[in-house]
């Protein structure tokens, strides 16, 4: 199987399309890019034309968006064991998208001082931020990991949101977040594709 070209910048949602490389243990060479330039390049342009990171380039084909990049990866790598098996599936999938779409819009909204009103939550599709976050802390408050106690590639992006949310401060503090931040940024490969990323920013 080919090397992957993943373009990224270390001050990135890159770094979750790095952990997702490091799981898969996918070889793959990194092209680092800068926001305003060489991400904005004509060359770069016709893998992203949104013109920004992570995009993953395997065997000619482009992935973007982090949530396809970690899918993709997981299907890529089977020996990795990080795709869902059947019993798996419906939950691996639900809380993949659950992430990429009413966890990411609600805190960006809250982020940027969006406040739903209340007779606007049918408009904003997800409802408001607080019942966002109130549905993702039950689920870790039941289960060690999105598929239950097994950690899959559906973890990488999910954890990726709670590990940031927490650092940050754009998810309040749970007592189910914290531990399952724990149990995410022990393992080797997060800790090494994290190593990386933190050197380059370090150097920039």
């Amino acid at each position: 199987m080919s090397t992957i070209s993943f373009y990224t910048n270390p001050m990135s949602r890159g770094q979750i399309a790095r952990w997702a490389l490091h799981e898969a243990g996918a070889d793959y060479e990194q092209v680092l890019l800068d926001y305003g330039t060489s991400m904005k390049a004509e060359d770069y342009l016709k893998i992203n034309p949104m013109g920004k990171v992570p995009a993953i380039v395997h065997d000619n084909k482009a992935v973007t968006e982090g949530a396809a990049i970690c899918a993709y990866l997981a299907d890529s790598f089977p020996a990795a064991g990080l795709a869902p098996n059947a019993a798996e599936r419906a939950d691996y999938y639900r809380w993949l998208f659950y992430a990429a779409g009413p966890l990411e819009s609600a805190i960006t909204n809250r982020t940027l001082g969006f406040e739903i009103e209340p007779d606007k939550e049918m408009t904003a599709g997800y409802g408001n931020y607080d019942r966002v976050v109130a549905v993702l802390d039950s689920k870790f408050q039941v289960d060690d990991y999105v598929c239950g106690p097994r950690f899959t590639m559906a973890d990488v992006y999910v954890g990726a949101q709670v590990i940031w949310g927490s650092q940050f401060g754009t998810l309040p503090q749970r007592d189910s977040f914290a531990t399952y931040v724990e149990r995410l940024t022990g393992r080797s490969a997060y800790k090494d594709a994290k190593a990386i990323d933190d050197a380059l920013i370090a150097n920039q």
